[in-house]
């Protein structure tokens, strides 16, 4: 009888310590998710591009395929695209499909995001860098940012065709839809911790060309005259084709056709 209460003790006892352990763990494991819950409320939420339908590769990325969603900081990569830096991507392609729900990196777009590397990486393989000296209204009064695509425009002084003894004034446009990389030091995407500094003031606009257009550039930019920018809209990738040079004679042969086109066409789509 005696050796039967023992035993029964014993059972009680053990129960009661492993009730008491099984508290005391479940305790613990509720304060822990306590605290993760509190370090997750607490922690910076970042606002990240996801894709809102599947995309194929080569897709030119529009504001309508992308949706946002937030994700904790410590979550986002350096090479995930933040709603802040979206319009840095429009009108760019993808390099590889995209799923939908998908996060889009900097490395799925055609113009990517190596952090802390220079410049050199974002150049495209086949093309090249050139820097132009343009600042002020030429370079859209220093409201260029890395990424937009500019239209380069120069005017010369060339030797007159009627009277060769003579020199004329002629602008014509260079090339078109042509991607900037940087406006003075700022590039597309920077490694500074700081995404919302302002762009400096600049007088050197850096785009990205073929061989054979940094050449033509290289020349242009050593005549005598002075190179122009016209900005695009990010989803515009119309070319436009037999742009004729324009001298005085152009522009006083032109100006009622230009006008009466202006007042008919353009205001008359936008409605006004």
């Amino acid at each position: 009888m005696k050796q039967r209460m023992v035993l029964i003790i014993s059972v009680v006892v053990g129960l009661l310590a492993f009730w008491m352990t099984r508290s005391y763990f479940d305790a613990r494991l509720a304060e822990i998710e306590a605290e993760r819950q509190l370090l997750i409320a607490s922690e910076k939420q970042v606002d990240v591009l996801v894709a809102k339908k599947d995309l194929a590769d080569g897709t030119v990325l529009l504001k309508k395929d992308l949706a946002s969603i937030s994700m904790p900081g410590r979550a986002v990569s350096k090479n995930t695209i933040t709603v802040e830096d979206q319009d840095r991507i429009f009108g760019k392609k993808l390099k590889y499909k995209l799923d939908a729900g998908e996060a889009l990196m900097w490395s799925y777009v055609d113009v990517p995001f190596r952090p802390g590397s220079g410049l050199a990486p974002v150049i495209q393989k086949g093309l090249r860098a050139i820097s132009m000296t343009i600042g002020g209204s030429a370079g859209v009064s220093g409201l260029l940012q890395p990424n937009d695509r500019v239209d380069v425009m120069g005017s010369f002084t060339f030797p007159s065709r009627k009277n060769p003894d003579k020199t004329e004034w002629v602008t014509l446009t260079i090339l078109q839809d042509v991607t900037i990389l940087a406006t003075g030091q700022t590039l597309g995407k920077t490694d500074l911790g700081d995404r919302n500094r302002v762009n400096p003031g600049y007088n050197t606009v850096t785009v990205e060309v073929t061989p054979r257009e940094a050449e033509l550039l290289v020349f242009v930019e050593n005549m005598r005259g002075h190179l122009t920018l016209a900005l695009r809209n990010p989803e515009d990738v119309s070319y436009e084709k037999n742009l004729p040079e324009v001298n005085f004679d152009k522009l006083e042969a032109e100006l009622p056709e230009l006008n009466s086109y202006r007042q008919m066409i353009l205001r008359h789509k936008s409605g006004q």
